[in-house]
């Protein structure tokens, strides 16, 4: 009878010891199969949320630069510096917003910097002088009216970014 104790005993360790070793290759295909579904779900869902962080940059940084192009165009209109003839009071260009201009003796600044385009990468933008059309894509050289973005993506809005 201890015989046959001893075996039972020694079975019952034996099975508890092989079905505590790991998972069977079923539950393990099972487990990937469950993540990889879910990994495929989410994937498109952080692409939609990059893409709509970039656009909530390009909106801001649109909306910084013709911020200080209507302080400049205001400063100007006030008469707190000269402006050149045939500029309707606009700046020549961007660099003029960064640099600053002398305003009673103190350098006055409308930007810190230019700021990178997220859609491109680049501190390249595109401008419109007054001179130019509403829809133009070369600009004329004369002032700074708007700015656009240089990208010929589309936004989730469907509405293309140059058009912003």
């Amino acid at each position: 009878m201890t015989k046959r104790v001893a075996w039972l005993s020694s079975r019952t360790e034996r099975e508890a010891s092989s079905s505590g070793r790991g998972f069977s290759l079923l539950e393990m295909v099972v487990a990937i199969t469950i993540l990889l579904v879910l990994t495929s779900m989410a994937v498109p869902y952080v692409q939609v949320t990059i893409k709509r962080e970039k656009e909530r940059e390009l909106r801001y940084d649109l909306w910084t630069m013709r911020d200080a192009i209507d302080r400049y165009k205001d400063a100007a209109e006030r008469g707190a510096f000269q402006i050149k003839v045939g500029s309707e009071g606009y700046p020549p260009d961007l660099d003029t917003l960064v640099k600053g201009i002398d305003v009673a003796g103190r350098k006055v600044r409308f930007l810190r910097k230019i700021p990178v385009d997220p859609m491109t990468g680049r501190a390249e933008w595109g401008q419109r002088s007054v001179q130019d059309s509403a829809d133009s894509e070369s600009w004329g050289g004369q002032n700074v009216f708007d700015v656009y973005s240089k990208s010929e993506g589309t936004a989730l809005d469907s509405s293309k970014y140059k058009d912003w």
